[in-house]
């Protein structure tokens, strides 16, 4: 079975990635995720500015009981992963570190895509010329692709990071920037934290961007303990905003993908948020993605996700097999086939005159019955 597809002119071994995060912060890492058979790796965030980030837990999992509505990062039994929490920073490591590591994973693992996550400002020519210095710096070294941080949901400064990937005109500026010097692919990653995601991955395209990779995580904060009335994850009592991935976004990372494949049907995107099987996978194919990126699920398997990418693989392979009748062999026969079932509200069929009640019971949201025997309830 050929798991093997092409994405802006990469070819991959499978079109599985680990997204730019933890997992993918250090050599040592996207070896051994190499090793575990992804195809892809997205470096951690590479900058040229200092990065220093908090003390304490910069990574959290929050989860849901499965008996009642609790929901708290406490470990306990029998709870369910309902989301991660993040306000780690990018790599706190520089750029002359980073260089000769990349040199190495490439040398290690020439069949496999490395693809250097870089991000700078974009308040001076200073800044926009860093960008050229970083994409410059890690296609030197073999980088095959590079995927442009616009969407960081926890920088302070304003000209980096979401407060960017939120500005149409500097997302395209940015992005023209980096092709300009670019020798490989590059592909822009948007934030969900936006108006409209469509408006921004129009000025990436204007720009020159090869791909779209939706999307970051989306900008939460994490729930107060009932008991200590502290953030659950906090310094010194202190806490800002931070970024929320994992199962919880799976909905509504689909629902960034829709508008901008429906926007824009030919170009090539890259789908993240919530994965951690090909079922979740494949909404992302079947929605128009030629690729996906996989992080809070790798997170919480030995870091890079061994089993993660197994499942993966062997999920693709499973549903190969199912649809060899239709004669699919590879990821792009069925790539966006479910992309035009998404429609403007007002294009659902809506009952008939005969059968409309406004949507609900002529007597309300409850029959009649049980209206009158809450209301017998309250007065008693």
């Amino acid at each position: 079975m050929d798991l093997s597809t092409t994405f802006t002119g990469v070819k991959l071994q499978n079109p599985f990635l680990l997204s730019s995060a933890p997992p993918t912060e250090s050599e040592s890492n996207i070896l051994r995720a190499f090793e575990a058979g992804w195809a892809g790796v997205v470096t951690k965030t590479i900058g040229l500015h200092p990065v220093v980030n908090v003390v304490g837990p910069k990574s959290k999992f929050l989860r849901a009981d499965a008996n009642s509505s609790r929901l708290s990062m406490n470990k306990r039994p029998g709870a369910a992963l309902h989301s991660s929490w993040n306000w780690e920073l990018i790599s706190d490591k520089t750029l002359d570190w980073w260089v000769p590591r990349l040199g190495r994973i490439k040398r290690a693992f020439p069949d496999r895509v490395l693809v250097a996550s870089i991000m700078a400002g974009s308040g001076s020519d200073t800044e926009l010329r860093c960008w050229q210095q970083l994409a410059v710096a890690c296609q030197e070294q073999g980088c095959d692709a590079l995927e442009l941080n616009l969407s960081c949901p926890h920088m302070d400064r304003p000209d980096m990071g979401s407060n960017v990937g939120r500005d149409k005109e500097l997302v395209s500026i940015v992005t023209k920037i980096v092709k300009d010097v670019a020798t490989v692919p590059v592909w822009a990653k948007l934030t969900p934290s936006t108006t409209d995601i469509v408006l921004e991955a129009r000025g990436a395209f204007l720009g020159g961007a090869d791909a779209i990779s939706s999307s970051n995580t989306f900008t939460s904060l994490p729930l107060i303990d009932p008991d200590t009335l502290e953030f659950e994850i906090n310094v010194d009592g202190l806490v800002s905003t931070g970024g929320l991935g994992g199962p919880a976004i799976l909905p509504l990372s689909l629902a960034k993908i829709s508008q901008l494949t429906q926007a824009f049907p030919d170009k090539s995107f890259s789908g993240i948020g919530g994965i951690s099987t090909f079922e979740h996978a494949l909404n992302y194919f079947l929605l128009g993605c030629g690729t996906v990126q996989v992080c809070t699920a790798a997170m919480l398997d030995h870091a890079v996700g061994p089993n993660v990418i197994r499942e993966l693989t062997e999920g693709l392979t499973r549903f190969l097999d199912k649809q060899a009748v239709r004669g699919w062999t590879h990821v792009s026969d069925f790539v966006g086939l479910r992309r035009d079932r998404v429609v403007a509200q007002s294009k659902i069929r809506r009952p008939t005159e005969k059968d409309y009640r406004g949507g609900y019971h002529a007597e309300g949201y409850a029959p009649p019955d049980e209206s009158a025997g809450v209301q017998r309830a309250v007065r008693k």
